[in-house]
């Protein structure tokens, strides 16, 4: 039976759906699983599990730990297959290396995925470890990057977005209400980027600007940069925000720029 054939309810390809059960649970954990730990997470036999396992670990999807399996390296290569698709990751890195206030930043390209920005690219132009790791999700509502995204938006793709949040506070300084969010998005439509006041991690600023879809079909995304809120003073904050602007307009599609 194939799969638009397949009765309401039933699995079309259990065994790739078990195989992305493997992944996930490997991913939620942060850590070595045991085989006897995936086969429960997944509610199915040890043997099947076993199975499941050795296909995933030849292909270079998950390997072995001494306590288990964990992801492997195959997973990051395609992650970054996955940014490298679009133009605007492509260029990044060479653009804010030849930003003179950036390339000495912590500067980070996200994508939106409702209620989440997800982070794709990273450049590191300090020691310090601020911003988020490859990978990570972030809530659209409390960071900046996830604000960026929302005052490029019309309002009532906003009002879709605000009603797939949940608005779990990340700190106390936390955005808890539709309202808040409203009221960030006109400011940063105002400034032309948006501002997180160690909303996403306590004493932890961001500041992030929209990127223009490189071609129709294209995911929005933001740049952004993080700082700590000792050095987040209203000066270095705005230098920084039109500093991401100025790049943003770089990493916008050429031949899609309007003529002055």
């Amino acid at each position: 039976m194939s799969a638009s054939t397949a009765p309401e309810g039933r699995d079309p390809s259990p065994a790739v759906s078990r195989a992305m059960g493997v992944l996930r649970a490997l991913e939620a954990a942060g850590a070595p699983l045991t085989l006897s730990e995936i086969a429960r997470g997944l509610g199915i036999a040890k043997s099947s599990a076993s199975n499941i396992c050795h296909a995933l670990e030849a292909e270079g999807m998950i390997q072995r730990a001494e306590s288990g399996y964990r992801l492997g390296l195959r997973t990051a290569e395609l992650g970054g297959a996955f940014a490298a698709q679009f133009n605007q990751v492509r260029e990044f890195y060479a653009v804010v290396e030849a930003d003179p206030l950036l390339r000495g930043q912590v500067v980070q390209v996200a994508m939106l995925d409702v209620p989440d920005a997800i982070y794709l690219a990273r450049h590191e132009g300090r020691r310090e470890r601020l911003g988020t790791p490859l990978g990570s999700r972030l809530p659209l509502v409390h960071c900046a990057v996830g604000n960026a995204m929302l005052l490029a938006m019309g309002d009532a793709e906003v009002e879709e977005v605000l009603g797939a949040s949940t608005f779990t506070p990340s700190t106390e300084l936390s955005v808890r209400t539709p309202q808040q969010v409203r009221e960030k998005i006109c400011a940063a439509r105002e400034r032309g980027y948006a501002i997180d006041r160690g909303e996403s991690f306590a004493g932890v600023h961001g500041v992030a600007a929209p990127l223009d879809p490189w071609q129709p079909g294209d995911p929005r995304m933001a740049v952004g940069v993080a700082l700590s809120a000792a050095e987040a003073d209203e000066g270095t904050v705005a230098g920084i925000g039109e500093a991401l602007v100025g790049i943003a307009a770089q990493l916008t599609n050429p031949l899609s720029r309007r003529p002055s």
